[in-house]
Parts: C-alpha cells; sequence; structure tokens
C-alpha cells in the first residue's frame, strides 16, 4: 500500500514539472490586423445636372455694304461682360476614356461699341443676350481628375445698334449659328459632386445684318463678324451611384 501511494505521489509531481513546459511550447497567441480599406475609383458615368458662372468677351467687326459685295471697314470692338446658365449632359467610361454629350445655355451682358470709321460721330455698338451650346466631349481621368476636350455647335442671341450722339437711330436682333471648341478640367470632391474649370471660343463667322429705323425701314446693312471667348466656373451633381 505505501508502494503504490509512492508511485502516484511521483507521478503527480512528474506532470506538474512538465505542465508549464507545455505551455510555453504554445507561444504567445497571434493577432492579425483587418485589411486596410482602400478607397475606390471615381466613377464619371451617368447623368448629370450643374450650373456655371464667369465672364466672357466677344470680338465684333462691321463693315458698311454700300454696294453688295463692296464694303467699307467701320471698325472693331470687345463687347465683354459677365454670363450664367446651367447644363445637362451625360457621359460613358471605359477604363480611363471618358465619352460624353452636353447641353448647355446661358444668359449673357456682354455690351461694347466703337465710333464707325464711316459714318462720322455715329456709334456701332453690340450686345450678346444669350448663348447656347451643344457639344461632344471626349476626356482622359485620374481617378477623381478629368482632363477634357470639347466641341460642337453654338447660337448666339445679340442687339445691335448705331447711335447718334447716344440716342439710338437704328437697331436689329439676331440669332446666328456657328461653331465652339473648348477644354475643361473638372474634379471630384465628394460623392456625387464635382467643379470644374473650362474655357471655350465660338466661332460665329459674318452675318448681313440690316439695322431698321423704328423696326421698320433699312438705315443700312453691315457684314458683322463675331468671334466669342468665355471662361466659366462649373458646378455639377451626378444622378445615380456615388462618384466613389
Amino acid at each position: 500500500m505505501r508502494q503504490n501511494l509512492l508511485l502516484v505521489t511521483a507521478s503527480l509531481l512528474a506532470l506538474v514539472a512538465t505542465a508549464p513546459a507545455s505551455a510555453a511550447d504554445l507561444g504567445a497567441p497571434v493577432y492579425n490586423k483587418a485589411p486596410m480599406m482602400m478607397p475606390g475609383l471615381y466613377d464619371w458615368s451617368g447623368l448629370y445636372v450643374g450650373i456655371n458662372g464667369g465672364g466672357g468677351s466677344s470680338h465684333n467687326c462691321w463693315n458698311y455694304l454700300y454696294d453688295p459685295p463692296s464694303s467699307i471697314a467701320e471698325g472693331c470692338h470687345n463687347a465683354t461682360g459677365a454670363t450664367f446658365g446651367g447644363q445637362i449632359g451625360y457621359r460613358w467610361q471605359a477604363s480611363n476614356w471618358v465619352f460624353g454629350l452636353e447641353g448647355q445655355g446661358n444668359w449673357a451682358d456682354f455690351s461694347g461699341g466703337n465710333i464707325s470709321q464711316y459714318w462720322v460721330d455715329y456709334d456701332n455698338n453690340s450686345k450678346i443676350n444669350s448663348f447656347g451650346l451643344i457639344t461632344g466631349q471626349i476626356g482622359y481621368a485620374w481617378n477623381n481628375v478629368l482632363l477634357y476636350v470639347k466641341g460642337g455647335a453654338a447660337v448666339v442671341g445679340s442687339n445691335l445698334d448705331m447711335r447718334y450722339s447716344g440716342y439710338q437711330i437704328a437697331s436689329a436682333s439676331t440669332t446666328q449659328w456657328g461653331g465652339t471648341i473648348g477644354t475643361g478640367l473638372e474634379i471630384g470632391f465628394a460623392p456625387n459632386w464635382s467643379i470644374g474649370f473650362e474655357y471655350n471660343h465660338l466661332f460665329m463667322g459674318d452675318r448681313d445684318t440690316s439695322l431698321l429705323e423704328s423696326g421698320r425701314y433699312v438705315t443700312k446693312t453691315d457684314r458683322i463678324s463675331q468671334d466669342i471667348d468665355m471662361a466659366l466656373v462649373r458646378l455639377n451633381y451626378k444622378f445615380g451611384g456615388s462618384g466613389y
């Protein structure tokens, strides 16, 4: 009996002696960090609407048609001022390339004039009231930064008049179609929102315009050429999924 008790005691002592070593063999617990969430790529695809504002200058040259097609230069002037409007468009993105169609309509107040070099003491004046653009776009995106070029058709509404000592003698209102090219940089700064900076040049060409006295009697006819340059700041909101 005594021998059995000694044998059990020796076994328990051996078990206690080996327990710490077995625990040490397990090593310290390992904790794995959760993977970092990487921001997604900005998506330029979808329907968008926005507003724009800025300034512009229209270069206008008047030539008096005294015996068409013969003409006499009356001089040129710049009509400058501010503009405000809106745009709506749709874009498609393929990898880094972005394609789009856009319509834009703006109120404008570009005005200016010069003293006629032919009709002494008479002023020729131009005022652009509105314009519209229908354009296609192609651009390249670096995630949320988009650089693009655009081109298409332009339509401009203008008021033209001749004055003597500040009094209007004859006038005309015109709607003229032409072309436009431009370039822009747009930055997505929040989900669905982007801000852009854009330059446009409008080629309006030449137009023969008759200025009427009292809205009925032709006072003179001029061949008027017109080109327009504009710088705009744009704010767009894209519908659908967020930009990121």
